[in-house]
């Protein structure tokens, strides 16, 4: 393992993430705050209590959640499509790092965004009394997992993307429904009987639901099924795109 070069990969993705800041870290934490006020705290007020929670409570996980998957996608995709863009991925292929190093690499870098912005979200929740964790190993688990999961899934766009108006079509057609449609602002048991069905087959139920537990120990689904899709789903995203970098997929232009 080239260490120093891993290292010096990994400030770079985080220096460059610092030099728009504005972009990579303010703008979710005012989208998060303006969902905390808005859904948390004034139809929260208007609202009973969910699974005998405050709404406000049991809301903020889905919303931490919707902007650490948000990061850690964006971040990816956009970095790796940018660098075939300029052509500067051809620099990284000569360098002395594996297509493994290069993938975590990408990867580290992304979580890293994706946990800042989760704790800013944290931070901005506090002003409204709704941050609170119950278990925080728990909650450090899901939080670096699912980021782990996205930036996967953003260096397989990053690779797909012929454009950069591409790189928004998983977002807007996938990860933006399903996440919505995975009980960020509403219990599963509120939907009719064939809603529910499909909210247990939908992935981001299990990431809303275990981030959920981690926070306010209210959970609607078996925490085996949640570890099992988690697992899966980053063992398989692993595999596939280190297979990608392997054979040099968009990559060797």
């Amino acid at each position: 393992m080239n260490w120093i070069g891993l290292y010096t990969f990994i400030r770079r993705e985080i220096d460059r993430m610092l030099r728009v800041a504005t972009q990579t870290l303010v703008t979710p934490w005012i989208s998060a705050l303006l969902y905390i006020f808005i859904f948390g705290h004034v139809v929260g007020r208007k609202i009973d209590t969910i699974a005998g929670v405050d709404y406000i409570d049991f809301v903020l996980p889905g919303i931490l959640m919707m902007n650490v998957i948000s990061s850690a996608f964006t971040h990816c995709s956009s970095s790796l499509h940018f660098q075939r863009f300029i052509r500067h991925i051809e620099e990284l292929l000569v360098a002395p790092f594996s297509p493994i190093e290069m993938v975590i690499g990408f990867a580290v870098a992304g979580i890293i965004r994706a946990v800042i912005v989760g704790i800013g979200v944290l931070l901005i929740a506090l002003f409204f009394g709704a941050a609170s964790i119950d278990h925080f190993l728990l909650f450090l688990f899901y939080m670096v997992s699912i980021a782990a999961i996205f930036a996967l899934l953003g260096m397989v766009v990053g690779l797909w993307a012929q454009s950069f108006e591409q790189l928004s079509i998983l977002n807007t057609f996938v990860i933006l429904p399903f996440t919505f449609l995975g009980g960020v602002f509403y219990s599963i048991n509120m939907l009719p009987e064939k809603l529910q069905t499909f909210a247990l087959l939908n992935p981001f139920f299990y990431f809303i639901d275990g981030i959920r537990y981690s926070m306010i120990g209210v959970s609607e689904s078996n925490h085996a099924v949640g570890f099992a899709v988690i697992a899966l789903l980053v063992i398989a995203l692993w595999l596939l795109v280190v297979t990608l970098f392997k054979r040099g997929w968009r990559l060797r232009l």
